[in-house]
């Protein structure tokens, strides 16, 4: 399995080197995970504005 990288804008974490959502640049400095199955009904989503489901990291250096 490749080494997940996080988007330093939308904290999505994926594989690839540039973000597949908003093509900013990934870093493979990051802490923490967190899933969004649904996140219209997710409180968290909201509070850190995130509107597609996926893994994502909660903090990018």
């Amino acid at each position: 399995m490749k080494e997940l990288n996080a988007c330093k804008n939308c904290h999505l974490l994926t594989e690839k080197d540039t973000c597949p959502v908003c093509s900013t640049p990934t870093s493979k400095r990051w802490r923490g995970v967190i899933i969004i199955l649904d996140p219209s009904r997710s409180e968290i989503a909201k509070k850190i504005n995130i509107s597609k489901p996926g893994k994502y990291a909660l903090k990018v250096q």
